[in-house]
């Protein structure tokens, strides 16, 4: 492919569970997948306790937060962009009512400096017992 449209995988972010790249380049655009907070190499997810059954017993919004946003952060970097780069982000949490405080408070942590166009959007499920996915776009 030519350096105008790329794919990257990140050494850094969690294993993509399908066939898709971490980001993908078009132009000066780069257009992240889907990122939750897992950890590369495990299957684990931080803060998540689940049941013999494998549904979701307990969860740690906060750690899910900090965790997807260092992933997404190892991406940018990874694919030659950066946080302060990011343009737009939506998320996906799996439970509105009870995590949209945590997660906007932890959000503004990270977004003081950069405020991208957001959406936030609460979903039925997501493919792994997560609770907050975000896809991004930025420029490179």
């Amino acid at each position: 492919m030519s350096e105008h449209n790329e794919m990257f995988e990140s050494g850094r972010a969690p294993e993509p569970v399908g066939l898709y790249p971490h980001a993908r380049r078009v132009g000066n655009l780069l257009f992240l997948s889907g990122v939750g907070p897992r950890q590369r190499g495990t299957d684990d997810i931080p803060g998540v306790e689940l049941g013999p059954d494998g549904d979701i017993r307990s969860y740690d919004i906060e750690a899910q937060c900090h965790s997807v946003f260092g992933n997404v952060r190892a991406i940018l970097e990874e694919a030659g962009s950066d946080w302060n780069r990011l343009v737009d982000v939506t998320v996906f949490l799996t439970n509105m009512k009870d995590d949209f405080a945590t997660y906007n408070r932890v959000y503004a942590e990270y977004f003081a400096d950069n405020r991208p166009c957001r959406t936030t959007v609460e979903i039925n499920a997501l493919p792994t017992p997560i609770a907050i996915e975000l896809k991004c776009i930025a420029t490179i």
